[in-house]
């Protein structure tokens, strides 16, 4: 196979194709190689086209929260009082460091959803 930049969604196809045949290539191997380096042009493609952005933090507490059966007022021990949780969930305050640390803690919600509003 010839390697070349891809450059339309028939190209993508196709290099997928040949990856999922070269799956099994050993490191080192001319196959291999080939491998690394068609693998390397399919993640810079997936990047530009099908980019995968983190959720909005605001709306990963929420859904969040709404897994856990809690409710605003629950928010209130780890963000401050009624008022606080409104304006954080009604983005007119960023969150802090510390209740990012204390959602992540407590919530289990991944840093990285949390960082985005971080003050």
């Amino acid at each position: 196979m010839t390697i070349a930049p891809i450059k339309t969604a028939r190209d993508y196809d196709r290099v997928l194709r040949r990856i999922e045949r070269l799956m099994d290539a050993k490191p080192g191997t001319k196959a291999g190689d080939e491998l690394d380096v068609l693998t390397t042009l399919v993640e810079v493609y997936e990047a530009k086209h099908h980019a995968i952005y983190a959720p909005d933090p605001i709306e990963a507490i929420k859904f969040r929260i709404d897994q856990l059966g809690m409710t605003r007022k629950d928010l209130e021990t780890l963000l401050g009082g009624r008022g606080r949780v409104s304006e954080i969930l009604t983005k007119k305050r960023t969150l802090s460091l510390e209740m990012i640390r204390r959602l992540h803690r407590k919530l289990h919600i991944p840093l990285g959803s949390l960082i985005g509003t971080a003050a």
